[in-house]
């Protein structure tokens, strides 16, 4: 019986332990500081309806359900190989200069994606621009397929975020 018990309470063990060692959520933040006013950078980020104005894998962004900037409204991404990703947007304060969105559904391999993208000044002439996001990865099996695993998400998401940012960046700086 103690020889039962232990075996038991082995395979209980190692199904909780792999339990929680895939139902980790990823932790992601970027910044970029920008020679430029927080206002105008603001300026550029602010509009949740053009994303494809400042990130260059962005072709095409559509409001498809509520107003731009409005809590509640839902953006569908084209992607510039065709794919799509969509987002709802959660908050938003101009006076902060700070939104959060969630991804609804997509191409990229994330789940229960939540991001917040924050201006901030940084001095005369200077901001600081904060893109975080928590997030899992799509497949939260125990063997996730290809290109589905925890380091694929952060890849894929840091990938994102660099891009984005140092385009903004580019943008920005050559005004």
């Amino acid at each position: 019986m103690k020889q039962l018990f232990a075996i038991l309470s082995v395979a209980i063990l190692g199904f909780t332990a792999q339990a929680q060692a895939h139902d980790g959520v990823i932790h992601l933040n970027k910044s970029v500081k920008i020679n430029a006013s927080a206002d105008t950078v603001w300026e550029k980020v602010a509009n949740f309806g053009d994303l494809g104005a400042w990130h260059p894998a962005v072709a095409k962004t559509d409001i498809v359900e509520g107003k731009d900037n409005e809590v509640g409204a839902k953006r569908e991404l084209t992607l510039q190989d065709g794919g799509k990703i969509n987002e709802t947007l959660t908050a938003y304060d101009a006076k902060k200069k700070t939104m959060t969105y969630i991804i609804t559904g997509g191409v990229l391999p994330v789940s229960d994606y939540k991001a917040v993208i924050t201006v901030k000044s940084a001095g005369k002439n200077k901001s600081l621009v904060t893109w975080s996001a928590n997030f899992k990865r799509k497949d939260p099996s125990a063997t996730p397929g290809a290109g589905q695993d925890d380091k694929a998400a952060k890849d894929t998401i840091s990938g994102v975020f660099d891009g984005g940012l140092a385009n903004l960046k580019k943008i920005l700086e050559a005004k």
